[in-house]
């Protein structure tokens, strides 16, 4: 729903997230590992991610596009 490149930033609405404990969807921002990551999306696109907790925040490690 946001991307903030110079932040390192990007607000994604997502279904719930066992790996992550998160029960249920949301709308929250993650970090983003490397800024190189949001250069392939932009706002509104559906993309498929992956995330971990780094340094005790949720940091997206993985983005693509989805089919």
């Amino acid at each position: 729903t946001k991307i903030d490149a110079a932040g390192g930033k990007i607000t994604l609405r997502h279904g719930p997230i066992p790996k992550l404990d998160m029960d249920m969807g949301m709308t929250m921002v993650f970090r983003v590992a490397s800024p190189d990551l949001l250069s392939g999306v932009k706002v509104g696109d559906k993309i498929k991610f992956d995330a971990d907790r780094t340094n005790g925040q949720f940091t997206v490690i993985k983005i693509e596009k989805a089919k």
